[in-house]
């Protein structure tokens, strides 16, 4: 197969803090309102109260049924409430639906760390020697995978990616190539993670790196990120494919970038960032002055926004100062393996709607982040392409391109 195939997406989903579904995400983005509150997470007798982007007045039994959900974790929950949005979007299955060309590609940093913090309880705390049994499918990384193959019949290529805070860009990255080298001729790609649980939070805390009130990326007295929750999930397919169904389609998929710092295990740098940007771009076959916007892996620490600023100036050079960059992290929060998902979204929809995203929560400048962030109000303004940047720990990075089409 030609690997000249144009990749587009014809359907999207997302869950995150500011609600199920894109309109919710739209609504939070457009009205600069932050879906990050205090949160409570309990597990026996222990507790701690943090800034949390957790997915609103969420009931599991609102969405599935009572047997599904012993076998759903959180995070295998808010995939497939994605995955639906987006082939609803897509008008799938259809006609032209193969099950045996259509891949899937999702992104989790842990999987189900609800069951596991429960199991570790009981057993460590309560003293309970038997094991609920299904633990194991519970917490399973791949089980969201699962879960959305036997929903939808797909028997093509199915993976499960997990490189922390790049696993949904890894993962849609992944499916791409799939698609664009005849691998599948469509695919379900994404991420979700839900591990906002006690343990979690108190091992990030441990590393002194959450922020004790509310995320706020690139600005002065920045002091951390914040957790979320949730994810968010595409349609690929080729763009042969989506003409001749009819389908609408939302952007084009136009490149993907990847690389490794190869220098530390927590700091990161901007060489790894800026050559994972470069290789996105010479994907797409664009030059950086194509670029408008760049949705930020932006986490709010110190460290990683003026490393990431420094990435952007090192690929852009002079362009650096015309394009927006902003944080979407400011508004639903870090939901780790599954915020590329969440991200990807809100850049589709800011390629579609011409307007950028704000970076809200800002208090004013930072000299080592002095770019435009779109601080704290959302803005219109044509966005020909735009990038979404995911950067994790051990230095693993992943770049999305997408192209108005």
């Amino acid at each position: 197969m030609s690997r000249d195939r144009r990749i587009v997406i014809t359907g999207a989903g997302v869950v995150s803090a500011l609600g199920i579904g894109k309109d919710a995400l739209w609504r939070g983005i457009v009205e600069a309102r932050s879906g990050i509150a205090r949160t409570t997470r309990r597990i026996g007798d222990y507790e701690i109260t943090v800034p949390l982007g957790a997915v609103p007045d969420y009931r599991p039994s609102d969405h599935f049924a009572e047997g599904d959900l012993l076998l759903r974790d959180p995070y295998a929950q808010y995939a497939l409430l994605a995955a639906q949005e987006a082939m609803e979007e897509a008008g799938l299955p259809d006609a032209t639906f193969v099950p045996e060309r259509t891949a899937i590609a999702l992104g989790t940093g842990a999987g189900g760390e609800y069951a596991r913090e429960e199991a570790a309880y009981r057993f460590l705390a309560e003293g309970k020697s038997r094991c609920n049994p299904t633990l194991v499918p519970r917490t399973n990384l791949q089980a969201s995978v699962g879960f959305l193959s036997m929903k939808y019949g797909i028997r093509g290529p199915s993976i499960v990616v997990s490189t922390g805070c790049a696993s949904s860009n890894h993962a849609v990255a992944q499916a791409y190539l799939m698609v664009k080298h005849g691998i599948a001729d469509r695919a379900l790609a994404g991420g979700s993670d839900a591990n906002a649980v006690y343990t979690n939070i108190k091992a990030f805390d441990a590393l002194r790196i959450l922020a004790t009130d509310t995320c706020r990326p690139f600005s002065r007295d920045r002091r951390g990120m914040v957790l979320g929750e949730g994810g968010g999930v595409v349609v690929l397919e080729t763009l042969d494919l989506a003409r001749a169904r009819g389908a609408t389609i939302l952007a084009e998929l136009a490149g993907v970038g990847m690389s490794a710092d190869a220098v530390d295990m927590v700091h990161p740098a901007a060489t790894g960032p800026a050559q994972a940007m470069r290789t996105a771009l010479a994907d797409a076959g664009l030059n950086p002055e194509d670029i408008d916007y760049i949705n930020a892996h932006g986490t709010g620490t110190r460290i990683n926004d003026r490393e990431e600023i420094q990435a952007v100036k090192r690929t852009f050079g002079s362009h650096a100062g015309r394009l927006a960059i902003s944080s979407t992290k400011s508004l639903h929060g870090h939901a780790l393996g599954g915020v590329g998902g969440i991200e990807l979204a809100a850049t589709l929809l800011a390629l579609r709607e011409n307007v950028l995203p704000p970076t809200v929560n800002h208090l004013g400048p930072d000299p080592d982040c002095d770019l435009d962030v779109v601080p704290n109000v959302p803005r219109e303004r044509p966005i020909r392409a735009a990038l979404s940047n995911a950067f994790a720990f051990g230095g693993l990075n992943a770049v999305l391109v997408l192209r108005r089409i």
